[in-house]
């Protein structure tokens, strides 16, 4: 995938982790979070060997999905 390709994963994913989990993001926030999460959720799906299709939709699910532990990590921090 190319620069701009992770950039609208990386902003349709952190919108999705926002919505899921509450709150407010901007659009560079959510562009973050969601590159972020890409970062978190690649790694953790190959340390726990799952495998999701190299396409669109899998890079997507994946991103979500690491935006949303890492917003959820994110959050607790803060609170303390």
């Amino acid at each position: 995938m190319g620069v701009i390709s992770w950039i609208v994963v990386g902003l349709v994913a952190g919108w999705l982790a926002h919505v899921i989990l509450g709150g407010r993001g901007g659009l560079f926030g959510n562009i973050a979070v969601g590159l972020i999460g890409a970062l978190v959720g690649g790694f953790l799906f190959e340390k726990l060997h799952l495998q999701v299709m190299p396409d669109f939709w899998g890079n997507l699910i994946t991103a979500t999905i690491g935006a949303i532990i890492f917003l959820f990590i994110w959050r607790a921090i803060r609170r303390a």
